[in-house]
């Protein structure tokens, strides 16, 4: 049997050589792409008030959208004014960038977006195009600061500062570039970030920003009531994880002490009654970012379980110091 990328990007699957052609010549176009807008021959296009991306240099999930929910909170707490922009990837809307309410539809501007709003209560603008999505979020007035989500790459929306998100489990893996391995950029672009962030695991070294996932709130699709995660231990579960890593997810569950039956689905998968119905009988858990797109059709026992990343006093301290500088705030 054929591995799958997974394999052959973190488990030194030999069929990574095959691809090395191709890695190759995606390297080039990716450097040459990079050199472009550095000697000035693609614009870049500065925004009136800071922008700061948080992406990373491998494809997957390593925590983007749970870091910006929670560097949002962090900002906002501190008297800036935020305002989010994001690809709003598989939404189906003709016509972008969208400003996202909080009760927008996931069909139209996709779940992350969708996800972003509820969560932080800051303007969000979706838009493939992530320098007219910047625009009109600025345009709209009542911001000064721009969090680019999962921007690293989009070297055209200029930025004041780099945050790279790592997995500290699957670190880089096999160290290779699209397709023979998960990168998008060589590890040495992580030498130019402004601070690098690793959720969980044990990657890195002394100057990162080590976070952890925790869960925070467990509830009930359908009338909100609440559980604690442990009280589940009782039974069997279903958890359905439509996101880059579900492993993380399952993980997390295992690790409270839960009997986990996994159904992973692809990243930003559609969510349907017959993704969460099984023949087995249990609760089913679900990720944050699944549960907006179900909402209307899960059954009575299907729960969301609310992840945010955490961070020690010291850590969060010395992020937001470096952070606050950057945009021109005076920090003590």
């Amino acid at each position: 049997m054929t591995p799958g990328f997974e394999a052959i990007w973190y488990e030194n699957h030999p069929l990574r050589f095959a691809l090395l052609p191709a890695t190759w010549l995606y390297r080039v176009i990716a450097w040459l792409r990079r050199e472009g807008y550095k000697r000035g021959w693609l614009k870049t296009v500065e925004m009136a008030v800071p922008v700061i991306v948080v992406g990373n240099v491998s494809v997957g999930g390593t925590g983007k959208t749970p870091f910006v929910i929670w560097l949002a909170a962090q900002l906002k707490q501190r008297g800036r004014r935020v305002g989010i922009v994001t690809r709003g990837y598989r939404g189906k809307s003709a016509q972008w960038p969208r400003a996202v309410a909080a009760d927008a539809d996931p069909a139209e501007v996709g779940d992350e977006p969708v996800l972003l709003a509820r969560r932080t209560e800051c303007p969000v603008v979706a838009g493939p195009d992530r320098v007219a999505a910047a625009e009109a979020l600025v345009k709209a007035g009542s911001i000064d600061v721009v969090l680019a989500d999962d921007g690293l790459q989009h070297y055209r929306l200029g930025r004041r500062f780099e945050i790279a998100v790592v997995d500290g489990a699957r670190g880089m893996g096999n160290g290779l570039c699209l397709p023979a391995g998960p990168l998008r950029e060589m590890p040495a672009r992580l030498q130019e970030v402004d601070a690098i962030v690793v959720n969980g695991g044990d990657w890195g070294h002394a100057g990162v920003f080590r976070g952890r996932a925790i869960v925070t709130r467990v509830y009930n699709l359908r009338d909100r009531r609440e559980r604690s995660l442990e009280s589940f231990r009782t039974s069997t579960v279903h958890a359905v994880a439509g996101i880059g890593n579900p492993k993380r997810f399952f993980d997390l569950l295992e690790d409270a002490g839960l009997e986990v039956i996994p159904h992973p689905l692809v990243d930003h998968a559609d969510v349907g009654a017959a993704e969460l119905t099984f023949d087995e009988p249990g609760p089913v858990l679900i990720t944050e970012k699944d549960a907006v797109k179900c909402e209307q059709v899960a059954h009575a026992d299907v729960w969301c379980v609310v992840v945010d990343l955490e961070f020690d006093a010291d850590s969060t301290a010395r992020l937001l110091r470096l952070v606050l500088r950057d945009l021109g705030v005076r920090t003590s």
